[in-house]
């Protein structure tokens, strides 16, 4: 009677798991056909991915899950729409909180410290691979999706198809975390002004040199000033030749650490950060960070350092509407879709989307945008072989405080955020592509004309010199929140851009002697260079470098159509 009762069981739990999953595919089919086109994959591979996922999700069905990331479009379309896609395919529920970026790292940093678990998952910027590869808090992905991980790694994942993925691999060459959106910071510009003749012409007979992409900093600057001064107003509109933020605020941290010191040429020659100084000015041997004061061979607070945070200073005030100097990050992002703005050296692509609405005074009667993006400029310290600029790449991270099951369960889902079913449209809804096979779909060779630009960036060689912040800097929660305090110092005027960065140098080699002495961070954790002369550091090759005598060479610019052809043409070669 008891065998006869344990066969009825297992064929009824049998039958319920034949009828779960024809609703899952039937659930995975209707999503198909109705949001994830277009795909780079066919609708049987699309099938067939999906049928991957609810076999791998069997065991944790009906299991909620929470996962967390910033505010931004594409996180809100995982949340809003991918979130309930993959409970319905999968039965596996998620809550996807969306929070400001500071907060994701401060519950992240709450979680290293306690080891509790706050979220099964985490999107946090790869700006923090110093600081998961050395603290013993993240499961290297590498490892999870050979070990214990590796009964629910989709295996048409494809990792090599990520564009980013050198950004989220550490100094002992592994993988920690996944890219699940990117977007650069570019140079914009308003294609339609600098294509007027009257401007050229008079450009030229003022600058002695043509209208066009700054190519460096004296062209950015000369380009400002004419907008700014020369030209004055358009159309009975004041206009501005440059735009920024200024505001005492976490915000203006990422303006700097977001890879400014380098477009100055702070640093050393090296993809995707310089080695041995990178874009923060520390100095990193082997793997251990060796200090970023000059005295002890970093660049934080060297000639192009101090040249970096002055130059900002001046175009604020000078060139940047009145109102810049007290927005911060989100209230400064829109102002250029108001039509007042003849340039921004530092610009995000993420904001493409919301640039490119019909109606607005930077896009014309046919949805075209009067503006475009190309490689920033760069400042008389730049050499070639260094870093361009900086590329946000929020990426999927999975914490060792997290239960075993509810880890797998949201390797799970943030699989699917990324899967090849879905990537693509949600790179068109987003702008942040992660994967080179979505980049050069025909989709968006179609609507390339449309975005400014983007695409044409992302399918050339040249993206590959924006790039997030690297493995030097050791401890990014408690190092990145010395910069928007120092950078403000100086933006007010309470102190001098020369002292700002001896400030924030020296607090950042105090908070890695702290690490140093405390031996938390291992092998990798930092060691400081004892303190010598500067002098001594000049005389070497590499950063930190001398001051120049001079700091703004002749003007460079290059037209944007020639530049895209060149784009085109490295691509086809």
């Amino acid at each position: 009677m008891l065998r006869k009762t344990l066969f009825t069981a297992s064929a009824m739990i049998l039958a319920l798991g034949v009828q779960n999953a024809l609703a899952d595919m039937e659930a995975a089919e209707r999503w198909i056909d109705e949001e994830f086109q277009p795909s780079t994959l066919s609708k049987e591979e699309q099938l067939k991915e999906m049928e991957w996922f609810i076999e791998a999700a069997e065991p944790f069905r009906g299991m909620d899950i929470n996962v967390v990331s910033e505010t931004l479009t594409t996180h809100e379309y995982e949340s809003n729409v991918l979130a309930e896609a993959f409970a319905e395919i999968t039965g596996i529920n998620v809550t996807h909180d969306l929070i400001s970026e500071g907060d994701v790292i401060e519950k992240l940093q709450t979680e290293m410290q306690s080891g509790r678990s706050i979220y099964d998952a985490y999107i946090n910027d790869s700006d923090l691979i110093g600081t998961h590869s050395r603290y013993d808090s993240v499961f290297p992905l590498e490892d999870y999706m050979e070990g214990e991980g590796a009964d629910v790694t989709n295996p048409m994942l494809d990792v090599d198809d990520f564009m980013g993925i050198s950004f989220t691999t550490g100094p002992d060459g592994k993988i920690y975390q996944l890219p699940d959106q990117q977007f650069a910071n570019l140079y914009w510009f308003r294609y339609d002004w600098f294509q007027r003749e009257d401007f050229q012409e008079q450009f030229q007979e003022i600058y002695g040199y043509e209208l066009g992409v700054p190519v460096n900093w004296s062209a950015y600057e000369d380009i400002a000033e004419f907008f700014s001064e020369h030209v004055g107003e358009i159309d009975g509109e004041q206009v501005y030749g440059h735009m920024d933020y200024g505001k005492r605020d976490p915000s203006l941290g990422w303006r700097f650490t977001d890879a400014w010191l380098s477009m100055a040429g702070a640093g050393d020659k090296g993809i995707p950060n310089g080695l041995p100084v990178d874009e923060w000015g520390i100095r990193m041997e082997e793997c251990r960070p060796a200090g970023s004061s000059v005295e002890r061979g970093g660049a934080t607070n060297g000639p192009a350092a101090v040249y970096a945070l002055q130059k900002y200073i001046d175009w604020l005030k000078a060139y940047a509407p009145p109102e810049a100097a007290g927005m911060t990050f989100s209230e400064a992002g829109p102002v250029p879709a108001q039509g007042n703005i003849a340039q921004q050296i530092f610009w995000y692509t993420a904001f493409t989307a919301d640039m490119a609405k019909d109606g607005l005074p930077v896009v014309d009667e046919d949805g075209n945008p009067k503006w475009r993006m190309a490689p920033s400029p760069h400042g008389p310290y730049w050499e070639e072989g260094m870093k361009l600029g900086y590329q946000d790449a929020g990426s999927w991270t999975l914490m060792k405080a997290t239960e075993p099951d509810r880890r797998k369960a949201a390797w799970l889902y943030a699989q699917f955020t990324v899967a090849k079913t879905v990537s693509l449209k949600k790179t068109h809804v987003g702008l942040t592509p992660i994967r080179d096979s979505d980049i050069r779909h025909e989709s968006f060779t179609e609507r390339a004309p449309k975005l400014g630009g983007l695409v044409e960036f992302y399918r050339s060689p040249a993206r590959v010199q924006w790039t997030p912040t690297g493995v030097n800097v050791p401890d990014y929660p408690r190092l990145a929140q010395l910069w928007w305090q120092n950078v403000a110092e100086a933006v007010t005027g309470e102190v001098s851009s020369q002292e700002a960065m001896d400030n924030l140098a020296q607090q950042q080699d105090d908070i890695m002697a702290r690490l140093e002495r405390a031996g938390v961070q291992g092998d990798c954790g930092p060691k400081l260079n004892e303190p010598r002369d500067a002098q001594y550091w000049f005389d070497q090759e590499g950063a930190p470098k001398p001051k120049l005598d001079n700091e703004k060479p002749q003007g460079q610019t290059v037209k944007y159509d020639e530049l895209v052809q060149q784009w085109q043409d490295a691509q086809e070669n």
